[in-house]
């Protein structure tokens, strides 16, 4: 399905900061079968990741100074309708403004945070590119997760961030919180036990596949890694998450037929 726009809230854009550029880009291309289209910048290039010409997601080499203090990964934006006041209420609720806020040329106007727990994010204010441009269909973006340790925290924060609401989800084996943009779920929440030993909190991004099994094995053939192999989520589908062959984490999951109903 084609996507027009976003309301407040909505994730809107996946990005991937990454060590090899050429090499993350070949990776996904095998991967997702998504085509790349690259765009120059000062300090190398940023590459569009498309399925039949829709942007979908994109990936960039990481400065130096910028890889000397962070690993490849993943980040999700937010569509907002008032960049500035955002940054306002991300502060006012205890977030920390990393990035920004500036213009992207004509696309729009971004900036990074973190919450009160560190996780990281990043908000647009679209212009020329509201982000985006597939949904409901596999190799797009379909879900994102908090993975926090003090979920009440979490809620009062979003909830004055972007005015989400949290509800229960129906998780017969765990606690699960699900977020809403009015009526629609947009992503959920976990928290983090003891299990997840050290490990900082994080936003996870879930990209939509066919077949879970073949696209964690085509991951590994690739240079990838499997970090929790194909599970069965009831009354959802059947999950994986991976990691790119530079580390950038992510998850693919395939979905029950009456998911999107």
């Amino acid at each position: 399905m084609k996507v027009t726009h976003y309301r407040q809230g909505e994730p809107c854009w996946a990005e991937l900061a990454s060590h090899d550029w050429q090499g993350a880009k070949a990776f996904y291309q095998k991967l997702f079968g998504w085509n790349g289209f690259d765009m120059p910048m000062p300090e190398g290039n940023y590459t569009m990741l498309q399925i039949d010409n829709d942007d979908v997601a994109a990936l960039y080499q990481m400065p130096v100074d910028m890889a000397e203090n962070s690993p490849t990964h993943w980040t999700v934006y937010f569509a907002v309708e008032d960049l500035p006041a955002t940054v306002v209420k991300v502060q006012q609720a205890g977030g920390q403004l990393l990035i920004g806020p500036h213009a992207v040329g004509e696309a729009g106007k971004m900036a990074v945070f973190a919450d009160p727990e560190g996780s990281r994010f990043a908000v647009w204010e679209a212009i020329n590119h509201i982000g985006i441009k597939r949904s409901q269909e596999n190799n797009a973006l379909c879900w994102v997760e908090l993975a926090c340790r003090d979920t009440a925290k979490a809620k009062d924060f979003y909830s004055q961030a972007f005015g989400w609401q949290c509800k229960l989800a129906n998780m017969p084996a765990f606690e699960y919180n699900e977020w809403y943009v009015d009526e629609r779920a947009i992503g959920g929440m976990m928290a983090m036990t003891e299990e997840w030993g050290d490990m900082p909190t994080h936003w996870m991004l879930y990209f939509a596949v066919e077949d879970c099994d073949a696209i964690a094995a085509k991951a590994a053939v690739n240079g990838g890694k499997i970090c929790v192999p194909p599970t069965d989520i009831d009354n959802v589908g059947r999950f994986s998450v991976l990691a790119d062959p530079q580390g950038g984490v992510f998850s693919v999951i395939t979905l029950k037929d009456d998911v999107y109903k």
